[in-house]
């Protein structure tokens, strides 16, 4: 008798734990620029890449981050944009920025050296996303580092 007062309690309490929906793991998306294009006017818009790592879709609204190129002083690259992107995919945004004088003269190096002209960056940030099973957006840190070389027989153009 005493087995059955603590064993029908039990059962009861995983019965009803596995009715509800199985929580979906959500973790940090990876951000990289995946294009740079000289602008005329100056302006570098870069295509920026953000990949879903989570095991649910997200609701991408927005970017605020700091570009940094080699060793010099960061522009902010910020940016808000509607991106529904599911599990484990990616999806890219365009935003526009306005480089430092020494981070031109650093792109104008890389494409004078051809495709052999690597530029080392740094992208640094924040981009606000709202995972699908919860009610408010929140913000996820990333930070990275890559290069950027110039894109052969396309002119202005780094990937």
């Amino acid at each position: 008798m005493r087995f059955l007062r603590w064993i029908v309690p039990l059962s009861l309490a995983l019965g009803l734990v596995a009715c509800g929906p199985p929580r979906k793991s959500v973790f940090p998306p990876t951000v990289n620029i995946q294009q740079l294009q000289l602008q005329p006017s100056g302006a570098w818009r870069l295509t920026v890449r953000i990949q879903n790592n989570s095991y649910g879709g997200m609701d991408f609204t927005g970017m605020d981050a700091q570009l940094a190129m080699g060793d010099g002083v960061p522009v902010r690259v910020h940016g808000s944009f509607e991106r529904d992107i599911p599990a484990f995919a990616g999806d890219s945004v365009q935003i526009d920025v306005l480089p430092t004088l020494a981070m031109s003269k650093a792109l104008a190096a890389s494409a004078a050296k051809g495709s052999a002209g690597a530029l080392p960056y740094t992208l640094a940030g924040s981009v606000r996303a709202k995972p699908e099973q919860e009610k408010d957006p929140r913000d996820f840190d990333f930070s990275g580092k890559d290069w950027l070389s110039p894109a052969p027989g396309i002119a202005n153009t780094w990937r």
